[in-house]
């Protein structure tokens, strides 16, 4: 079965690439780099042919409100007319949880665009839902600093390891269409800023992080279960010390 992952380059992109191959199915990596461009459609029709599933775990190149937007309604109505037009018969994207509680982000609410596209499109479809990756904490750090401090709100968060979405993507493309979301996490819940501030100490990272409930995260003001999924989520098996162990060894 053929599929094709749009940002096949990117964090996800080459780990699901690496999956799908790795359970016998035939994964093509589709990105600028490959010269594939969902912004032009430069690639598509040729890339998607004979394929039976697209993947799009793409991101905009820009967190800005009015060019995340545009990124994501141009790309995604562009993928979805081609995978019409080629037959695909599964369309799988990649988003976050929580998106229906974090409008107030203008990224978030250009995921929401996406998301809708998506649904009211003819092709069947399933969106994943993640929380934040682990990969991605120190990220989350640098948005909410201000010189030396680093300020969050004590919400709760389930992140999970780039590995495990990975997979779960992978378990969602090989099988039949949700026509719905499908939510994800990590096995375990923190507060933002214990869990920023833990990981920036164990980086050796001067920031001060200041506990402040009204901070904002990527633009929005969070809730205690802004950014957690339902009871029903999948949870992955990686745990944060685990995982964080195994970078501090790589990186040493």
């Amino acid at each position: 079965m053929k599929n094709v992952v749009i940002g096949g380059s990117g964090l996800i992109g080459s780990k699901l690439v690496h999956k799908l191959r790795g359970r016998g199915h035939e994964a093509v990596p589709a990105s600028p780099a490959s010269g594939v461009n969902t912004i032009t459609g430069e690639g598509l029709t040729e890339a998607l042919e004979g394929a039976a599933v697209v993947v799009d775990v793409s991101n905009s190149p820009s967190f800005e409100d009015t060019a995340a937007l545009k990124f994501f309604q141009t790309s995604t109505g562009n993928l979805l007319d081609a995978e019409a037009a080629a037959g695909v018969g599964h369309h799988v994207a990649l988003s976050v949880v929580g998106t229906e509680r974090l409008s107030e982000s203008g990224y978030i609410r250009a995921k929401i665009a996406q998301e809708n596209l998506i649904k009211e499109s003819s092709i069947p479809y399933s969106i994943v839902h993640a929380t934040q990756f682990f990969e991605f904490i120190e990220s989350i750090a640098d948005a909410a600093t201000d010189g030396d401090t680093v300020r969050l709100a004590p919400v709760l968060i389930q992140p999970m390891a780039a590995e495990d979405v990975a997979s779960a993507v992978a378990d969602v493309a090989v099988g039949p269409p949700a026509n719905g979301v499908i939510e994800i996490a990590g096995p375990q819940q923190f507060r933002l800023d214990e869990l920023v501030r833990s990981t920036l100490r164990e980086r050796h990272d001067p920031r001060e992080v200041i506990t402040d409930r009204h901070a904002p995260y990527f633009g929005a003001e969070l809730h205690e279960r802004t950014l957690v999924p339902a009871a029903d989520a999948s949870l992955a098996e990686t745990r944060f010390d685990h995982w964080l162990n195994q970078t501090a060894t790589g990186n040493s």
